[in-house]
C-alpha cells in the first residue's frame, strides 16, 4: 500500500487537504487515513494531488525513428512530467494505419508499464491523403482519435467520406493538423515582421485558418466530432468559438510553447524554437492564453516532437520542426491558468474525455484507478537535462515554477523526485 499524506486533494467537490491511500491498482481511502501495512508514505504537504495528466498529442517516434525517442524513453519522459497516459501520433515508419501495428504499439506500451499508451491512427493509408484507412477495424482495436498528424487531409472529398464513417462510431474523433501545404512552401517561421527582418520564408496564419474553416463546413454536413490540433492563430480561435456556440461537437488544443513564446523568440534563429505551427505574433499568443482560460480551447497537449541533437545542429532552414514538451508542460499550464482546477481540467479531465480513456482523468475518489500526480506549485527549477532521449526544448535555461514530484500509474510509483538532490 502507498499513502499520500497531507496533500491538497482534487475531488468532485474541489480541493481539500486529505490523505490518499492506494491499495493495489485502486484508491482505497480518502480522508484522514491511519492504517497499518503501508509500504511507502509520500509527504505531499503543500502539493496538489490529482488525476495524472493525459497528453493527447505525443510523438513516440516508434516504430521507425527510435534514435529520437522510443516507447520506453517516451513513457519515461511522460511519467517525469506527471502524465499517466499519452496518445501516440501515427506519423511513424510505418505509419500507424493498420490494426496490427496499433496493437503492437499498445502492447509494448503496456509492457513498459510507466504510463498508459493509446494510439491515434492515420485517417488515410500511409498518411498520403488519398485512400481512407479501415477506420472501423482500427476502432475495434481501441482507436478513438483519427488523424494524419504531420499533414492535413487536403482532399475535401476524401475527408468528407472518412468523416461520415467516423461519425457513426461512438466516441470517435477526427483530429486535424490544419495546414494548407500549398501556402507553406519554403516557410519556416510565422509570416510577419520577424520573417521580413530575418529574410526567412514565412508561414501564414491563413494556411491554418482556411483548413479549419473548410473542415467545420464538413462537420456541419457529416455530424462528425472534430478536434483541432495545436491551434496557433487568432482566426482559428474565432472559428472554434463560433462553432461551439452553434452547437457543433468541436474541441481544440494548444501547446505549452505557443502559450509561452511568440515570434520574437526566433530572433537568434535557435533551432529549438523551430516548430509547426510556428510561434506567431504577440497578439496571437495573448489570444491563445485567453481562449484557454475561457474554455474556447479545451486542452493543453504537448505535441512532444523529439529530434536528435545532430538533426537540430544545422541551419534554421535545414532543421526539422518540433520541440519536446512532456517534462515541462505542467509548469507552463500552472503559470498560465493560475487556477489548480483549470490546470487539471485542461491537462487531465478533458483530454481523457476526448480521447476516450476511461481509467484516466478522474477526480480522486475511493474505488477509482490509482493514476495520480503529486504536483508542487511552489518549486522553482531550470530545465537542463531531460529524461527524454532528445533535448530539443525551448525551455532549456528558462526558470519555471511548478513541478511534478511523484507520478503513480495503476497503483505503482513510476516516477519520484522526493528525496532526490
Amino acid at each position: 500500500m502507498i499513502l499520500i499524506r497531507g496533500g491538497d486533494v482534487f475531488s468532485d467537490s474541489g480541493f481539500e487537504v486529505k490523505d490518499v491511500l492506494i491499495d493495489g491498482e485502486r484508491i482505497a481511502a480518502v480522508g484522514a487515513v491511519d492504517v497499518e501495512g503501508v509500504i511507502e508514505v509520500v509527504d505531499a504537504s503543500g502539493c496538489l494531488v490529482g488525476p495524472g495528466f493525459v497528453d493527447m498529442h505525443t510523438h513516440l517516434r516508434d516504430p521507425g525513428h527510435t534514435w529520437k525517442e522510443d516507447i520506453a524513453s517516451g513513457c519515461a519522459a511522460a511519467a517525469a512530467g506527471g502524465f499517466t497516459a499519452v496518445v501516440a501520433m501515427p506519423n511513424t515508419d510505418p505509419p500507424l494505419d493498420e490494426a496490427r501495428i496499433v496493437k503492437e504499439v499498445v502492447r509494448r506500451g503496456h509492457e513498459t508499464g510507466l504510463v498508459e499508451v493509446a494510439v491515434a491512427a492515420a485517417i488515410t493509408h500511409g498518411r498520403a491523403g488519398m485512400l481512407p484507412s479501415d477506420v472501423e477495424d482500427l476502432y475495434e482495436c481501441g482507436v478513438r482519435i483519427f488523424t494524419d498528424d504531420g499533414d492535413s487531409v487536403a482532399d475535401a472529398a476524401v475527408l468528407r467520406s472518412v468523416m461520415m464513417r467516423i461519425a457513426a462510431l461512438p466516441g470517435a474523433v477526427v483530429a486535424q493538423h490544419a495546414e494548407d501545404a500549398s501556402m507553406t512552401v519554403n516557410g519556416h517561421i510565422h509570416e510577419g515582421s520577424m520573417s521580413t527582418r530575418l529574410g526567412v520564408g514565412g508561414l501564414s496564419a491563413e494556411a491554418e485558418v482556411d483548413v479549419v474553416k473548410r473542415d467545420l463546413d464538413l462537420v456541419r454536413e457529416t455530424g462528425a466530432r472534430y478536434h483541432c490540433q495545436h491551434v496557433s492563430a487568432t482566426g482559428t480561435i474565432e472559428l472554434i468559438r463560433h462553432a461551439k456556440a452553434e452547437g457543433l461537437v468541436v474541441t481544440a488544443e494548444v501547446t505549452p510553447h505557443h502559450l509561452s513564446f511568440d515570434e520574437t523568440a526566433v530572433a537568434d534563429l535557435d533551432t529549438d524554437f523551430k516548430m509547426y505551427p510556428p510561434l506567431r505574433s504577440g497578439d496571437d499568443r495573448r489570444a491563445l492564453r485567453e481562449a484557454l482560460k475561457d474554455g474556447t480551447i479545451d486542452v493543453v497537449a504537448t505535441d512532444h516532437a523529439p529530434h536528435a541533437p545532430e538533426e537540430k545542429a544545422v541551419t534554421f532552414e535545414e532543421a526539422p520542426r518540433g520541440v519536446i514538451g512532456l517534462e515541462t508542460a505542467a509548469a507552463v499550464v500552472s503559470e498560465v491558468v493560475g487556477d489548480p482546477r483549470r490546470m487539471f481540467e485542461t491537462l487531465s479531465l478533458k483530454p481523457a474525455l476526448i480521447a476516450g480513456l476511461r481509467d484516466q482523468g478522474r477526480p480522486i475518489a475511493v474505488g477509482e484507478p490509482a493514476n495520480i500526480v503529486v504536483f508542487d506549485p511552489r518549486q522553482e527549477w531550470t530545465p537542463g537535462t531531460f529524461v527524454s532521449r532528445s533535448s530539443n526544448s525551448p525551455y532549456k535555461g528558462h526558470r519555471l515554477k511548478g513541478r511534478p514530484l511523484v507520478t503513480v500509474h495503476n497503483g505503482r510509483i513510476v516516477y519520484s523526485l522526493i528525496g532526490a538532490t
